[in-house]
């Protein structure tokens, strides 16, 4: 962990810790609805992509592009949404969502639509199967 990096609350609260990268903690958005994965890099204080080293920038790229891939071959989805908002959350993270023409949000925002829908047990077990190979991948556990 980077020195004086801290998990914001609000993401400690609402996700599921997957595991790291090399520049960032992977989480999983604790809402059964999407499919919907954070990365956040852990440095302390940033709350812009700009604000990263140019080799972080590339790093959170690469690592974003390469989620982003995964997901979208094991949830099988019709458009991937990235986005780094931070309108409550000001630290840094990157939301990866898998969209389906048949959710319940489509074709607008997932944001403000429903309450979370937290996942059960066997919920979270088949997705955390579903996303081990990319996360295999991403950390380099292959």
């Amino acid at each position: 962990m980077a020195a004086g990096f801290r998990l914001h609350e609000k993401l400690e609260a609402d996700t599921i810790n997957l595991g790291g990268t090399r520049l960032c903690d992977i989480l999983l958005m604790n809402d059964r609805t999407w499919p919907w994965v954070l990365l956040v890099p852990r440095r302390e204080g940033i709350r812009e992509i700009y604000e990263l080293s140019k080799g972080d920038q590339q790093q959170l790229l690469e690592e974003s592009s390469r989620l982003g891939e995964g997901m979208m071959n094991a949830f099988r989805g019709d458009k991937l949404n990235v986005a780094a908002l931070g309108n409550l959350v000001p630290q840094l993270h990157l939301h990866h969502i898998v969209r389906h023409r048949d959710d319940p949000a489509w074709p607008g925002p997932v944001w403000g639509r429903q309450a979370a829908v937290a996942y059960g047990k066997s919920e979270l077990d088949q997705c955390r199967a579903l996303l081990a190979p990319v996360l295999a991948a991403l950390t380099g556990d292959s």
